[in-house]
């Protein structure tokens, strides 16, 4: 294990921090999650996405088995995608001034993709105790045509049982249908470089995309020094995983962590 002690990178220490208000963390705590926000304008993310199809997509990560999984640790313009004062400094009204991000995952549907069934993110995770704060942000516009992420809010204040899956659901595990009220869902509509911040027991899924239209998002997944991941080397993470540190610093060195990887442009 390591200890590390690394500023948000990039544009993040050049640009003031965005804050969150006093209604918005008394919404976050009683609904789930916040959002929308906008990370970035549309075109930049226009100009990012041309990088992640040209020099992400098509070349391997550090998890040998998954490609679409933590590449921020080795594209540093990634890293700045999700270590960016308009994400950064809203989980500092959540979670503190230390934070690191564990994971990041690219969740690309492509006409005809599965169906991501109601679940919550802590059913999935090794850590502990399981608090974390995640962000979802369009690559590619977001829409109900396309398969658009949907929340129920208020769902994070009950543990749900998970199941095994029904046939044609793209995880292997589901939140109980019997325990699911679809009837308050929200459907999160993004534009490209928009983002939602969401708790980790928040129900959430998406449809099938039954549109032509492709739909990436990029989500990434932060907490704070003392929670432990009980084995990085191990599914769902990988061997070599490592936690950057995107504000603040780990006094706790629970975890191995790296630092970014360096700018290429």
């Amino acid at each position: 294990m390591t200890t590390t002690t690394t500023p948000a990178a990039g544009h993040a220490t050049e640009q003031a921090a965005a804050t969150l208000s006093r209604d918005e963390v008394r919404q976050f705590h009683e609904l789930g999650y916040l959002g929308p926000y906008t990370a970035m304008p549309v075109d930049r993310m226009t100009d990012l996405r041309r990088r992640i199809e040209d020099e992400v997509l098509p070349t391997p990560g550090r998890n040998p088995k998954n490609p679409l999984q933590a590449r921020h640790l080795d594209h540093r313009f990634l890293h700045d995608v999700i270590a960016a004062p308009e994400i950064v400094g809203r989980l500092r009204g959540l979670i503190g001034a230390d934070i690191v991000v564990w994971a990041s995952y690219f969740f690309t549907k492509d006409p005809g993709g599965k169906e991501i069934p109601w679940h919550q993110d802590a059913n999935f995770w090794p850590i502990e105790p399981p608090l974390n704060i995640s962000i979802w942000m369009a690559v590619d516009e977001v829409t109900t045509e396309n398969s658009c992420v949907q929340i129920i809010p208020g769902s994070h204040r009950t543990v749900v049982r998970h199941l095994p899956a029904r046939e044609g659901m793209a995880f292997g595990q589901e939140a109980d249908p019997a325990a699911v009220d679809t009837s308050a869902a929200v459907d999160m509509v993004l534009r490209p470089g928009e983002f939602f911040i969401f708790n980790e027991r928040l129900l959430h899924h998406s449809h099938k995309n039954t549109s032509d239209r492709r739909r990436m998002g990029l989500s990434a997944r932060y907490t704070v020094p003392f929670v432990a991941l009980l084995d990085q080397d191990a599914p769902p993470l990988f061997p070599g995983h490592a936690c950057v540190v995107v504000s603040g610093e780990d006094t706790f060195g629970l975890n191995r962590t790296t630092s970014p990887s360096p700018p290429t442009r």
